[in-house]
């Protein structure tokens, strides 16, 4: 997942105060922590199909209830598994 995945969701600060963008902070996530995250998002998604990020980036960007719960998703994860502070960034 990416940025875009989110519309507009560049980046988290850190509680240290340190900047880092979404995808950075998703790479680093420990294995379960990553698995836990794809579980949120795949229960969101249900069983629409896709086979390739591209489609799946279009299928979320192009659905305004699906983009809005894969962010919210996003967001509920970051402030309550890693006690991250969010800020958007245009």
């Amino acid at each position: 997942m990416n940025g875009g995945a989110v519309g507009g969701l560049l980046g988290c600060w850190m509680t240290s105060g340190q900047f880092k963008s979404l995808p950075q902070i998703i790479m680093e996530l420990a294995p379960n922590q990553q698995q836990r995250l794809y579980a949120d998002v795949s229960a969101i998604l249900g069983n629409q199909k896709w086979t390739y990020f591209a489609q799946l980036m279009a299928l979320v960007m192009g659905n305004a209830t699906l983009k809005q719960q894969v962010t919210a998703a996003l967001l509920s994860f970051i402030s309550k598994e890693l006690q991250a502070e969010v800020h958007y960034v245009n």
